[in-house]
């Protein structure tokens, strides 16, 4: 094993050392939170929610009664609690609710407790399917430095950005069932940058852009979409190696299942091809899978969460050999708002490299980044 993958599970490992001491759930915070979440409630809805439950970071709210704007509005301000992982509702009806009434829309839900679960209509809020974790091409915000092993084009040691989100244009619920879907816009921008030049140049930036729809019930998502990808050389990096540039440029299609278990853990699976792609003599398929953990456990004394995650994706362009990527580190739970968090990770990654232009290289790295997601 080489210095760099030593490096990384040694610091994976003290950090699972760290986890089971620090980070526990315990009554007085789950209390806090029973009763910062009352309080907003009350604050906002004049009503008292004094049958507020949480355990190992899932709420349960009550909410029978309740007309179906001031539901959706309430679990959704819940949801953006630090510490707070899962929202359920109840058909209990809040103690000082009078008479059951509603408020001036006069709708009443019906059907089970569980079927409101997000806001719908134009511009919601959240997602339905989950950023995930470790998909180095996951469109978000992030900075990162990483030390690569060997890399004599590239140099060893770079700097990586990204840019973009996943933007839902309207959710709504699908007939009378549990079910919700969304659609919307995914964009991002990738680029890697060689540190040991002495002007930092741009080696490659690869460009994302596609149309998604999303469904969602219970534990259970999926998301599918129709993408643009191009890949460019930084010109001081080409005019520097001389390398050969590729004119890589692809439309494509992929699709991915989700299913989340409690205590924060998650499994994804999907899969994709390629068209009207240059060059002709790209291969079509993909595969991708991948586990996540979001602890529902909190440190302490710290706004701080564990988290951890690992991505595989294998391409029948390079003889379906696999590209792992793996990242952990901790969350901070106190910017997090309407969906947003902050994420700081130590990054391990091997197989072939993620950056367009080097489709066909080896690469393996450690790092450390920053993420933000809304």
């Amino acid at each position: 094993m080489n210095r760099c993958s030593c490096f990384f599970w040694q610091m994976v490992v003290l950090v699972a050392l760290a986890v089971p001491g620090t980070a526990r759930a315990t009554p007085s915070e789950n209390a806090y939170l029973e009763g910062y979440a009352a309080g907003l409630l009350k604050r906002d809805f004049d009503t008292d929610f004094s049958g507020i439950k949480v355990r190992r970071g899932v709420m349960k709210v009550p909410v029978g009664g309740l007309s179906s704007s001031d539901r959706i509005a309430v679990l959704q301000l819940v949801a953006t609690i630090p510490g707070v992982f899962e929202v359920k509702p109840t058909d209990d009806t809040p103690e000082a609710m009078v008479d059951g009434s509603a408020s001036s829309d006069g709708l009443r839900m019906t059907g089970t407790a569980d079927t409101v679960t997000f806001e719908t209509g134009s511009l919601p809020i959240g997602h339905l399917f989950k950023p995930l974790l470790a998909d180095p091409r996951w469109a978000h915000f992030s900075a990162s430095y990483r030390n690569y092993v060997g890399d004599e084009i590239a140099g060893n040691n770079n700097a990586s950005v990204s840019f973009g989100e996943t933007l839902p244009f309207y959710r709504g619920n699908l007939g009378g069932s549990t079910m919700q879907w969304e659609v919307g816009l995914q964009a991002g921008v990738f680029s890697e940058f060689n540190l040991d030049a002495p002007s930092s140049d741009l080696i490659n930036s690869d460009f994302i852009a596609a149309a998604y729809s999303s469904i969602r019930r219970g534990p259970a998502s999926a998301f599918l979409r129709l993408y643009h990808q191009s890949s460019h050389l930084g010109d001081e990096f080409l005019l520097q190696t001389k390398l050969e540039r590729v004119n890589l440029s692809f439309e494509g299609a992929d699709l991915r299942f989700s299913w989340e278990f409690p205590y924060g853990l998650r499994v994804y699976a999907g899969g994709g091809g390629i068209f009207r792609k240059k060059p002709e003599t790209l291969d079509t398929w993909s595969t991708q899978y991948g586990a996540e953990f979001r602890s529902p456990w909190r440190f302490e004394a710290m706004a701080l969460r564990p988290i951890a995650g690992i991505d595989i994706q294998q391409h029948q362009q390079n003889g379906w050999s696999a590209d792992v990527s793996l990242k952990a580190g901790l969350q901070v739970d106190n910017v997090v708002t309407y969906g947003r968090t902050l994420q700081f990770l130590l990054e391990y990654a091997s197989g072939n490299s993620p950056a367009g232009q080097f489709y066909k290289s080896k690469v393996e790295y450690v790092g450390v980044a920053a993420h933000y997601n809304y």
